[in-house]
């Protein structure tokens, strides 16, 4: 199926898409890989009246590592992000996500901020993202702000981004020395978005005990959630079956996921609980095997 027509920009520099968007406002849609806005344009689910091709704008083709952790900026393909040896170290999570994200061919194309922006709530990487507390990257022309993941997610399909802002990066922490994780998904095939999924983090102390905690859900809400409730219990105490068991059995009751073709609400919650137990074995495993 052909495209809506539209007017093509192909700007060159930062500035001079930042006055593009400040000129033509929510008439305008940023181009990074292309993976989620063209489907959408070719099955006529929306349409635009200009695309903004972000693909020659400098310094946005980065991935940065410094004591902060690690920055992926705005053109970044996910297949640079999966197999950066750097990001495995500094981000493991991140790397681990990256398979699950559709398909080689999508990888190629498709950027890690690019996902982000379009915020599907059964997407893996706005969980894997809210898990570790990024910070994402926004510009406009009145200047920059870094937005926690926690609040740039706002509903389906829906983020913090104004029409005049570019998502120009994403920034994940330096990762902790006694850490764990582990990233999981039920999907009717490989590649597809998940009925239900989770990332975890689990960060042991010195004697073992669960320091912190991450459960990021995603397929089961509007947006990617944590279960504040799950973790808390987790603190302390010292990873086993048991205390597994009890996280799970509080995320089924804590979440109430969305019905459709794919799955009752009942269903996903009982994957999810399902999912907390195997990420929550997982991720003790590593964090005890990094120590």
């Amino acid at each position: 199926m052909k495209l809506p027509g539209f007017t093509y920009h192909r700007p060159e520099s930062l500035d001079e898409t930042l006055s593009l968007l400040a000129e033509l406002g929510d008439d305008a849609k940023v181009l990074a890989g292309g993976q989620s806005l063209l489907p959408v344009l070719a099955l006529r689910m929306s349409s635009v009246a200009h695309l903004i091709d972000i693909g020659r704008v400098a310094g946005l083709d980065r991935i940065d590592r410094n004591g902060d952790g690690i920055a992926v900026g705005a053109r970044v393909r996910h297949a640079e992000v999966e197999h950066d040896p750097a990001v495995a170290k500094a981000a493991p999570l991140v790397s681990a996500a990256m398979p699950l994200v559709g398909h080689r061919a999508i990888r190629n194309r498709g950027t890690t901020c690019g996902s982000l922006a379009h915020a599907d709530p059964s997407a893996e990487l706005p969980a894997v993202a809210l898990a570790l507390d990024a910070r994402l990257v926004v510009r406009s022309r009145s200047g920059e702000r870094l937005v926690p993941a926690g609040e740039f997610f706002q509903g389906v399909f829906t983020t913090d981004l104004a029409e005049t802002e570019l998502l120009t990066g994403v920034r994940f922490p330096p990762w902790p020395a006694g850490a764990g994780w582990s990233v999981r998904e039920l999907s009717r095939r490989h590649g597809d978005f998940a009925i239900a999924g989770l990332a975890a983090v689990l960060d042991l102390d010195r004697d073992g005990a669960v320091e912190s905690a991450a459960l990021s859900f995603f397929g089961v809400a509007g947006v990617p959630r944590r279960v504040a409730e799950a973790e808390q219990v987790l603190l302390g105490e010292r990873p086993g079956a048991a205390l597994f068991e009890e996280a799970g059995q509080i995320v089924a009751k804590a979440l109430e996921p969305p019905e459709d073709l794919h799955g009752s609400s009942a269903y996903r919650k009982h994957v999810a609980g399902v999912l907390t137990r195997r990420c929550l074995k997982e991720a003790a495993e590593r964090a005890g095997a990094g120590r």
